[in-house]
Parts: C-alpha cells; sequence; structure tokens
C-alpha cells in the first residue's frame, strides 16, 4: 500500500528543496501519478539546532513538535526531517506523533561499506554530540572527525550555503585533507547543506550523502521503487 510522506524541512529551505529534488529524481516513475504524495512544512523560522544545543539558545522543539504534529493531522503516514543537527531531539519528535518517524542519520551510517574509515563533514552540534560517532559505531566503524580549526571552518562553509554563497573551493579542501590526515578515506556528508557544497563546487571525493540516503529509505517506505 502506497503511503504519503511528511517532510518537517525549513532546516535550512535549501537543504529541504534538496532533499524533494532528490525524492522525485530517484523514485521510479513513468509519469506524474507514479509519484508520493508529499506533505512538506518548510518552516524557515525554526530556531538554529547548533547555538540552542551548544551556546543556550532558544530551543527549536517546540516549532519542531508543532511541525511533526500538523503533519500527522493533515495525513501524514511517515515523517522524514533533513537536518542532522535536529536529531538530536528525534527521541521527543517520535513521543510526540503515532506516525513511523525515518532516521535519517541512521539511514546514512547503514551506507558506510565495509573496511572504510568515515570523516564527518557536519555541524559543530553534530559532531560534538557525537549523534554519527554512536551510529556508524553499532555498524563496526569508527569516526573521524575534523580539529578544532577545521570544524570551525566547516561551519563557516555551512552558513555559507545557507546564506546562498558558494565555499570556497581551498577552504572546504582543507577540511577534508584535515580528515583524510586524521584516518578517514570515506567522507560523510553529516550536514544537510553539504551535498549542496559538493554539486556546487563540483567535487567529485568518495562521500555518503545523507540526504540521498534519507531519500532512497523514505521513497521505500512509500511503497515505490527507487532508480538506480
Amino acid at each position: 500500500m502506497e503511503k504519503t510522506l511528511g517532510i518537517l524541512g525549513g532546516m535550512g529551505p535549501m537543504a529541504t528543496a534538496d532533499l524533494f529534488k532528490k525524492i522525485v529524481s530517484l523514485t521510479k516513475a513513468d509519469c506524474d501519478n507514479d509519484h508520493i504524495r508529499v506533505y512538506i512544512d518548510s518552516n524557515a523560522r525554526i530556531p538554529d539546532r547548533t547555538q540552542a544545543i551548544l551556546y543556550g539558545g532558544e530551543s527549536p522543539l517546540p516549532y519542531m513538535l508543532e511541525s511533526a504534529k500538523k503533519l500527522e493531522a493533515i495525513g501524514a503516514d511517515c515523517l522524514i526531517m533533513p537536518c542532522n543537527t535536529a536529531h538530536y531531539y528525534y527521541d521527543e519528535l517520535t513521543k510526540a506523533v503515532h506516525i513511523p518517524f525515518l532516521h535519517l542519520i541512521e539511514e546514512a551510517a547503514k551506507c558506510v561499506p565495509e573496511g572504510r574509515h568515515p570523516g564527518l563533514l557536519a555541524t559543530s552540534a553534530t559532531a560534538q554530540t557525537g549523534l554519527y560517532a554512536r551510529a556508524v559505531e553499532k555498524y563496526g566503524f569508527e569516526l573521524v572527525v575534523p580539529d578544532e580549526e577545521h570544524q570551525a571552518l566547516c561551519m563557516d562553509c555551512i552558513h555559507q550555503v545557507k546564506a546562498g554563497q558558494t565555499p570556497d573551493r581551498a577552504v572546504f579542501g582543507s577540511i577534508m585533507q584535515n580528515l583524510r590526515d586524521r584516518g578517514a578515506d570515506i567522507f560523510i556528508m553529516g550536514c544537510t547543506e553539504i551535498p549542496l557544497i559538493f554539486e556546487w563546487l563540483d567535487l567529485k571525493d568518495d562521500a555518503i550523502d545523507a540526504t540521498e540516503a534519507l531519500a532512497k529509505a523514505a521513497i521505500r517506505f512509500c511503497g515505490k521503487e527507487v532508480r538506480e
């Protein structure tokens, strides 16, 4: 039975659009009617997750709870959320609804190939709270994170994307090189702005796109086939 999908979005809007685009492009469909019905609540007023988690800023949880409940009320059979850092609040969100809520980070962790050493490209909050470290550890991997200097540069690049700006290739390249120097041989795009950086800079490095992993999981959950 086909299911309707709800996207708890807005964190940020461009990342939400990227997820929806990937759902559409990755769904095996011959016409419009073959696609999934999708409800999107892109609430850009949700407070910054990193500011809340690390620096005591306003909590985004009440806003996310409102969005999740709204999506369930209008008929979503399943929820997804294109923001890695927001999964810090995943348990509270799942308790507030009565429908399945696919986990972005878990879907990405499943994609790490055997024998590889994943390096994380993500917000400081995602890195420091261990969201990815715990997820990949379940599959037998040890996560590599940037040093403090390059993590700060990664945050700068993410903020540039949110402002509609393309990060400097050399700066972003230095972050990836720092991860390589620390033992990584594959990257996890662990912030939903990171795939946009790869796209805009036309990067071909071996990497796991968490947004794409979530899109594929949502397509399958909703009863459709993934276009390979």
